[in-house]
């Protein structure tokens, strides 16, 4: 049999009768040439969508006809149940859909009372969306660095900021000196699918007199043991509010963007709906300017549809990351994601840490392993924010992540064979 090499080619072909006889086609992005052509394999996705939506096409499907034969497309019986569902699932008494997770932060601060010249406290290693939303409703974004275990809110950090940068002035109010503003909430950020380390910055709120939005975006799921309270806790439900994406890749998506806050204060709650709808307290009154950010109709019947099985996705994404642990655990150079005895992660992203992050991503990327950076450059470094006069070495924790970080495939739908071929790869490679 002859074998020819195509470059392009992305299917084999066995025992193909052509004039030339039988023939295999390779495609050379696909096979280990390493491995002396042990093996082909196919291209591994950073994260496989089309799965997914594949196994759940009909029920999928049949939102889409239950709004055609209602007309049922803006608010309505679907987009109620979600959200008592969601607030069933997050532990909280009431949840608003929203636009995005996006809108959600910036909802959620505004509804609890965030303004105007307001100092609103988060890290810097986040999406930027979560400092868009401090901006949105005219606040000031001030950072603090992160664990260098779980690169979420260091709670040292922010109790040096605290004492060291702010005082209460004779009407109780917390102002930052140098600013001369009040810094009025936190935004922790549940960074990868992995709570922060909630208790100590909930203490250190109280003591300061401090709002807590949660950024929930990444963490649908995911759950904290409260030495405080003595429970296991789920994201969405430690702060005053928090906030969730349900953009497409998340552990929960929808098909198109789409979001929420979750409270357990009802007037909050109340507030984010009113402004989430043109600051309408019934049709066509409105008590306050809002903006139109609503959690439409089919998105909200998509997303109950996925809600009943992201329990089962978020323990398949545990179970390869435990995989990945126990082929990675003694790769020279790799530090593997962190997960403590009160931390139970969802793990949206699978983060290694290495040195030689750029050599070992075009290595993978040789060997058809797509992979990621979340995120390469903090924000505090973002060309965005270089009026805030921050300098490379203003948040060592979270500037020296950032060169090392790698995401590696991470999903439900991923298998044994794909991590143990991702991890070889690695192996091989941190090796030499």
């Amino acid at each position: 049999m002859d074998v020819k090499f195509l470059p392009l080619a992305m299917d084999l072909n066995l025992g193909q009768k052509t004039g030339e006889g039988n023939f295999v086609s390779i495609d050379l992005r696909s096979c280990d040439l390493e491995f002396g052509f042990k093996s082909l394999r196919t291209d591994i996705p950073f994260l496989d969508l089309v799965r997914p939506h594949l196994e759940l096409e009909e029920e999928l499907v049949s939102v889409f006809r239950r709004s055609l034969r209602n007309a049922d497309f803006i608010g309505g019986k679907m987009v109620e149940v979600f959200q008592h569902e969601f607030a069933a699932f997050c532990g909280t008494l009431y949840c608003t859909g929203v636009g995005s997770g996006t809108d959600g932060l910036r909802l959620a601060l505004k509804a609890a009372g965030i303004s105007a010249g307001d100092i609103v406290v988060t890290v810097p290693n986040t999406f930027i969306a979560t400092t868009e939303a401090i901006s949105q409703v005219g606040a000031i974004t001030d950072f603090v660095d992160v664990l260098e275990t779980t690169l979420t809110m260091d709670a040292q950090k922010l109790n040096e900021y605290l004492e060291t940068r702010c005082s209460f002035d004779k009407s109780g109010r917390l102002i930052h000196r140098g600013k001369g503003r009040p810094v009025r909430a936190l935004i922790p950020v549940h960074l990868y699918g992995q709570p922060a380390d909630m208790d100590p910055l909930l203490e250190l709120a109280r003591k300061y007199r401090l709002l807590v939005i949660e950024d929930a975006c990444q963490a649908h799921g995911a759950q904290y043991f409260s030495t405080r309270e003595k429970a296991w806790k789920t994201a969405g439900s430690f702060g005053d509010a928090a906030a969730f994406s349900f953009y497409p890749g998340k552990n929960l998506g929808a098909c198109g963007e789409a979001g929420a806050v979750t409270t357990n204060d009802k007037a909050l709650a109340e507030r984010v709906g009113m402004l989430a709808n043109h600051g309408q307290s019934r049709k066509y009154y409105h008590d306050v300017e809002g903006s139109n950010s609503r959690l439409d109709a089919i998105q909200a019947g998509i997303l109950s549809v996925k809600l009943k099985h992201l329990h089962q996705w978020n323990q398949k994404r545990r179970e390869c990351a435990a995989l990945y642990d126990r082929l990675l655990g003694k790769a020279p150079g790799v530090v593997l994601p962190y997960v403590g005895p009160r931390l139970r992660p969802v793990f949206h992203l699978y983060v290694i840490r290495t040195r030689r992050r750029d050599a070992l991503k075009n290595h993978l990327q040789r060997h058809g392993v797509t992979t990621g950076l979340h995120y390469p450059l903090p924000l505090h470094l973002q060309k965005s924010y270089r009026g805030m006069n921050f300098r490379p070495g203003s948040f060592p924790v979270a500037e020296t992540a950032a060169a090392r970080i790698l995401s590696l495939p991470m999903g439900p739908t991923l298998t044994k064979d794909q991590i143990e071929y991702i991890s070889d790869i690695i192996f091989r490679f941190m090796s030499t």
